[in-house]
């Protein structure tokens, strides 16, 4: 009998049953905003892309700066348009990944922006929530901008 119940428990720890449907939602949706945050939005800014921007944020958008000033989507979408940034490189470095069982997804890191001899970093969190099977940034905020060297 002992035996039998070894087997057991070997057998059903060791299923090769398929992979859970959820989990590959979650990896699913893990790249996409992977590749939103780490390569989109960069981009819009950098390219004042206001159509990029425009699909990245939620309608509702809002947005505290590293001033503590608040800002929503037609603003931010009248900022990029008007200000433009030519940084030899910017990019954005994921520290906190996390989805909420609401359909919440919180993005947090380290900007990284170079512009010839100047390197500036900043943190940023974003909430992002998912509706009609699409991401849309619905708050964000910036702090901590310094120049490093």
């Amino acid at each position: 009998m002992r035996h039998f119940l070894v087997l057991l428990v070997f057998s059903y720890g060791c299923s090769t049953s398929p992979e859970n449907p959820d989990q590959k939602i979650l990896t699913a949706d893990k790249k996409a905003l992977r590749y939103l945050k780490e390569v989109e939005w960069p981009k819009a800014y950098r390219e004042q892309d206001t159509l990029l921007l425009d699909r990245i944020l939620g309608d509702d958008f809002q947005m505290v700066d590293a001033d503590g000033n608040w800002s929503n989507k037609e603003l931010e979408l009248e900022w990029i348009k008007n200000n433009a940034s030519f940084p030899d490189s910017f990019r954005f470095e994921i520290k906190r990944f996390e989805f909420l069982e609401n359909g919440t997804a919180l993005v947090c890191g380290t900007g990284h922006i170079r512009r010839d001899t100047s390197y500036t970093i900043y943190q940023s969190s974003n909430i992002l929530l998912k509706r009609n099977g699409i991401w849309k940034a619905v708050a964000s905020h910036v702090s901590g901008v310094k120049q490093v060297e």
